[in-house]
Order: structure tokens, then C-alpha cells, then sequence
């Protein structure tokens, strides 16, 4: 089939940008959301976690299943039916009457937000097909985060002040609406050449590594030393299970040749760290301006507005960097500026005073921005465009176990520490370690950045790529 025209494929980019927004709108606008939804269902902070956890946890179990069910029954399929079950999952968070039924339709929102984020980005790497074009794509696809920071603290607190945390949920019913008849009109279908075959055994083990390791995690502070070392076990059974079960498998839920490149390796380990210091970083400063200043969801929002706008800006300028010079340069600079914005916080008490609160904030703001193109690039113009899909849902994967442990620890870090009855005054002390926490994130997006970047990276990278290409998957995707 002939390639489809600039428009159209700058169509395509826009449907799948949308279903960016609703995800990526939906995390931030709840963030803010936190306080006022934890004095209402009476939630503890564990609670809270939970409302973010619950959400990242299913989305990085079923992003890698959804991925490569999306290369083998038809991309536009499967993201269609994210798209209605995701709305469906809305409307279904803004009438919980309890923690425990938000925490679960958060879950069926997760089912559905796994279908979207990794098949659109298979959707745009096979529609996107000059590694320059697809650069910029990527770029374009990383500003519709920074939009979503700038958008979701500001909507959401003003929401929040005016009709309550609920209509949160609602921002996502057009979106998804509109998104899914655009899709049907002008998404063409694609699928891989070759079809992989379901891998039950290696999604449980998926489920039970990441179920147990977050609530070992979460509980921590909570339950006692037995059960969370119990959990912790059956973490560590399931990680050792999986390792020894996918290589063994023709067509492996997770193909572990995908990290004997080094690009490949070093963006997932990139995304789960930048992703760890944002969760944490977004959770501390919510509860930090609301329950300790005591400012409101919309002024809060506006607070961290200068962290959004920059992250914002930079994504398509680290988009067409990425395009031009390669990922290097852009993980430098997330790195160092991701850093020495945890050094503020962990180190000086930014969070104290006016000035160097917002210096950390666009800070972090601008590494952040520059952090997501090279991610995404990285992870998928390394492989065959046949798995596509798969090697974008590893990257995704990557991000949200990342954010699921940043909330997860960075929660834990700060309960232990964290009086109730002098909640204002012991809040900033107690963060320090969660502070220092982020702070490492950011050195190892900076270390890992610079070391797996350079030449003998990328002969990697073309290495893997032959070891991955079969006959049945040397030719590309086919786009009908």
C-alpha cells in the first residue's frame, strides 16, 4: 500500500495525541485532586497512593499484552476498544461512593489506558516511516504531556474549587468521544506481518511481580515485617520465574533479546527513573501545598504551572534535537537539570521559601521535557517495525512501573517519617530522604543517559536488530 499523504499522517498524529491527552490530563488533574478526595472518602495516605498505584500497577501489567495483541489482531481494533472502555471507566471513577470502588474503577480505566498509549505510538512509528519525520513526531507527542502539566493542575484545580473532585473524571468523556470517531474515520488499520501468540504463563508472572512488589511496598510503614516480606518473596519468585520462562518461549510476552542493545536498556532504565522522580515528585508537592500551606486545588495548580510550561516547551525542541543529533544530548541535559533540582529540594528546603521553590520547579519542568523524546525514539527505531508495537509498549511499561515506584516509595518514605498529630510542621523534615530519592533518579537518567548513547551503543542497537529479524518479519508492517 502506498504511503499515506502528509496530512493525513499529521491526521493520524492528532487522533493518537488526543488519547495522550485523556491519560496523561487524567494522572495530572488528580494529583491535584488528592487532598479534597482524601478528606471526602476519609482516605488515609496509603489510600491516596492507592487512587495513583491502582492505575499505573494494571497499566504496566497489560501494556506489553496489549502491545503485541495490537500487532497481531489490528492496532486500530485494539485502540478503539481502549477508547471506549477508558470513557466508560471515567464515568464509572466520578460516581464512586468509596475509596475501594474509585480504586477499582481506576483499575478498569487502566485496562483501557493500556490500549491506548503503546498502540498509538506503534500506530505513529509505522505511519511515520523517516527516522527525522518520526523524531519530530515523537516530539510532537512529548509536548501533548507538557500540555497535559500545564492544562491538568490548572482544570483540575479549578474544578475541584468549583464542582468537587468528582468532575475530574468527566474532562475525558468528549475527548474520548470525539477521539473514538476520528479513529473509525481516518486511522488506517496496521498489524504485524506475523502473528505472536498470546503468553498467559508470562502475563501472571507480570501481574504477581509488579502486584506484590507495590503493595510490599505501600504497606510497608503499615503491616508488619512478615507480610511484607512475604510479598517481597513472592515478588522476587516471580521476577526469577519470568526470567527463566520467556527466553524459553518462541514468541515471549517480554523478548529479553530486546536488552542486549544497549539504547534499548539504557531508555528503559532512563524512563523507569524519570518517571519514578516525576511520581514522587508531582505526590510530594501536591500534599506540600495543599495540607502543609494550606493553598487551594487551584492555586496549587498555579504553583506548579512554571514546572509544567517548561516541560511543555521543551519536548518538541527535545523532539527535533533527538531528529537531529541523536539522544545524547537531550539526556544530558534532563539528567543535570532533573538533578540539581532534587539537590534544591533535598539539600536547601526549596520547597520553603517562594524564589527557590520555583527555580526547582522549573527545573525539573525543563529536564523532564527534554526526557521523553529520546525515551520513545530510542526504545523503537532501534527494532523491526513488525514489533513495534511490543518494543513501544516496553518503553510505556517502563515509564509506568516507574511511576507506580515513585508513588509507591516515595509515599512509604514519607508516612514512616511523617507525624499525624504535627502533620504541618514535621511534613518537610520527613521529606528529605523521599527528596534525596528523586535526586538519585535524576543522576541515573544522567549517568545512563551519557553511558548508552554514544557509538559503540548504537552498534548495539544495529546488532540486536539483525538478531531480532526473521523472514517472516523483515518486511515492514503492512498498513491497509
Amino acid at each position: 500500500m502506498p504511503e499515506l499523504s502528509p496530512r493525513r499522517r499529521m491526521l493520524v498524529l492528532a487522533i493518537c495525541c488526543m488519547s495522550l491527552l485523556i491519560v496523561s490530563l487524567d494522572n495530572t488533574v488528580l494529583n491535584v485532586a488528592l487532598p479534597s478526595m482524601q478528606k471526602d472518602l476519609h482516605a488515609s495516605l496509603s489510600g491516596m497512593q492507592w487512587t495513583i498505584d491502582a492505575y499505573t500497577l494494571v497499566l504496566a501489567a497489560l501494556l506489553m499484552l496489549a502491545g503485541s495483541t495490537a500487532d497481531r489482531i489490528g492496532r486500530r481494533k485494539v485502540f478503539m476498544a481502549g477508547l471506549v472502555v477508558f470513557t466508560a471507566g471515567s464515568v464509572l471513577c466520578s460516581l464512586a461512593p468509596n475509596l475501594e470502588s474509585l480504586v477499582a474503577f481506576r483499575m478498569i480505566q487502566a485496562v483501557g489506558g493500556s490500549m491506548l498509549n503503546p498502540v498509538a505510538m506503534s500506530i505513529i512509528t509505522n505511519t511515520f516511516t523517516d527516522p527525522r519525520e518520526r523524531a519530530r513526531a515523537i516530539g510532537v507527542w512529548g509536548a501533548v504531556v507538557g500540555i497535559s502539566m500545564a492544562a491538568g493542575p490548572l482544570v483540575g484545580g479549578l474544578l475541584v474549587d468549583s464542582v468537587g473532585w468528582r468532575s475530574i473524571f468527566w474532562l475525558n468523556l468528549p475527548v474520548g468521544l470525539a477521539a473514538l470517531l476520528l479513529t473509525l474515520r481516518y486511522v488506517p488499520e496496521s498489524r504485524a506481518p506475523k502473528a505472536r501468540r498470546p503468553d498467559p504463563v508470562g502475563q501472571l508472572l507480570v501481574i504477581a511481580l509488579l502486584g506484590s512488589l507495590t503493595y510490599a511496598i505501600i504497606e510497608a510503614p503499615h503491616s508488619g515485617a512478615g507480610r511484607t516480606l512475604a510479598f517481597g518473596g513472592v515478588a522476587l519468585v516471580a521476577l526469577a520465574a519470568l526470567l527463566w520462562y520467556e527466553p524459553r518461549r518462541d514468541e515471549p510476552l517480554i523478548d529479553l533479546r530486546f536488552f542486549r542493545s544497549a539504547p534499548f536498556s539504557g531508555a528503559t532504565v532512563v524512563a523507569v527513573s524519570a518517571f519514578a522522580a516525576l511520581g514522587g515528585f508531582l505526590f510530594l508537592s501536591t500534599l506540600y501545598l495543599q495540607n502543609v500551606r494550606g493553598l487551594s486545588a487551584l492555586h496549587a495548580g498555579l504553583w506548579m504551572l512554571p514546572m509544567a510550561t517548561l516541560t511543555f516547551l521543551c519536548a518538541p525542541l527535545s523532539g527535533r534535537l533527538v531528529g537531529s543529533r541523536g539522544p545524547r544530548l537531550s539526556l544530558l541535559v534532563a539528567g543535570t537539570a532533573m538533578t540539581v533540582s532534587g539537590v534544591l529540594f533535598a539539600a536547601f528546603e526549596a520547597e520553603t521559601a517562594d524564589v527557590t521553590l520555583v527555580i526547582g520547579y522549573v527545573l525539573f519542568g525543563l529536564g523532564f521535557g527534554f526526557v521523553n523524546a529520546p525515551i520513545t525514539n530510542t526504545a523503537v527505531s532501534g527494532m523491526p517495525r513488525a514489533q513495534a508495537g511490543v518494543a513501544a509498549a516496553v518503553a510505556s511499561t517502563s515509564r509506568q512501573i516507574g511511576q507506580t515506584l515513585g508513588v509507591a516509595v516515595i509515599g512509604a518514605v514519607l508516612a514512616s517519617g511523617v507525624g499525624a498529630s504535627s502533620y504541618r510542621e514535621s511534613f518537610v523534615s520527613a521529606a528529605r530522604p523521599a527528596w534525596w530519592i528523586i535526586t538519585a533518579c535524576g543522576v541515573l537518567v544522567l549517568l545512563v543517559g551519557a553511558a548508552t548513547s554514544g557509538a559503540w551503543a548504537r552498534r548495539s542497537a544495529e546488532r540486536t536488530a539483525r538478531s531480532l529479524e526473521t523472514p517472516e518479519i523483515k518486511e515492514s508492517a503492512g498498513i491497509h
